[in-house]
């Protein structure tokens, strides 16, 4: 299908959705999954809307959007409809690089997010989607083990089985695996995490924080999401200042535990890629003598 008749299909729908005339859809960047507009109303309002297909896990995205409008303050477009087809929200305002006030004010936002905590553990509710690839949830009161299986193992043996990443490397994983409690601990209570905080997914304007988009949701350990922050230079010291005034942060973090927690992503990111990405896995395991 092309732009213009996408488009078309597009305009269709929310006006359906919404009972009101679509004026214009302009494109907008940030789509892994599928095209998104910025959608001007016939009533002055601006909307946002992502098209996908069945598997895309808009769905899922619009659910873990809802997930942390009410289990928190966490700024959040509001979910009009969401489908795996569409996914329309509210439209937020961005365009700022995230300066001192609004890093500041973004340690504040995600350091009070942290201390929501579940009952049942690590997890989450429903399994998720990360970067559009499968990320399981299923409960376990035990992060250690949470953490081994259903990200490092997990994401690790994806990657192997698209042909990303070496067996031998993976083999090293399992090892290491096998000896996180040497360096990582369950925590007494887990956290709500957004799941995917790096610099896209963070808008910010007027020197604020105006919202978060594109959640991977699920409750963890805290740290999993600070180590992530770091990985591509979302937040700077400032962030950190402004997170340790109201949720401390153990020590060890920095020296240790935030080159473990990236190995997620950067399996994430072996799976999508492939490339740099697996010398960097290589790189951590041998960090830790693996």
């Amino acid at each position: 299908m092309n732009m213009a008749n996408a488009k078309q299909q597009a305009k269709q729908k929310i006006e359906k959705i919404t009972n009101r005339e679509v004026r214009e859809l302009r494109p907008l960047s940030g789509g892994c999954v599928g095209d998104v507009y910025r959608v001007h109303m016939e009533n002055g309002a601006d909307l946002v809307v992502k098209l996908g297909q069945m598997g895309s896990g808009l769905e899922l995205e619009g659910y873990c959007l809802n997930h942390l409008s009410t289990h928190g303050d966490l700024p959040v477009p509001d979910v009009l409809f969401a489908s795996d087809e569409i996914l329309l929200m509210t439209y937020l305002e961005s365009g700022e690089s995230i300066g001192h006030g609004a890093a500041a004010h973004a340690g504040e936002l995600v350091a009070h997010m942290h201390l929501v905590s579940a009952q049942g553990g690590f997890g989450f509710e429903k399994d998720t989607t990360i970067g559009g690839l499968h990320q399981p949830n299923p409960w376990n009161k035990n992060w250690v083990d949470f953490f081994k299986d259903h990200r490092l193992l997990y994401m690790g043996g994806v990657a192997m089985e698209a042909g990303n990443l070496p067996g031998a490397i993976f083999s090293r994983l399992e090892k290491f695996t096998g000896d996180l409690d040497r360096w990582i601990e369950t925590p007494e209570k887990s956290s709500l995490i957004h799941g995917d905080m790096w610099t896209g997914n963070v808008l910010a304007a007027n020197g604020r924080i105006s919202g978060f988009v594109d959640p991977a949701a699920y409750y963890a350990d805290a740290e999993i999401e600070l180590a992530f922050t770091q990985m591509f230079g979302t937040f700077n010291q400032i962030f950190f200042d402004s997170y340790k005034n109201i949720r401390p942060i153990k020590p060890g973090f920095f020296e240790e535990r935030l080159s473990i927690y990236n190995l997620y992503p950067l399996l994430v990111h072996v799976r999508l890629f492939g490339g740099g990405y697996v010398n960097s896995v290589d790189g951590t395991l041998r960090k830790f003598g693996y």
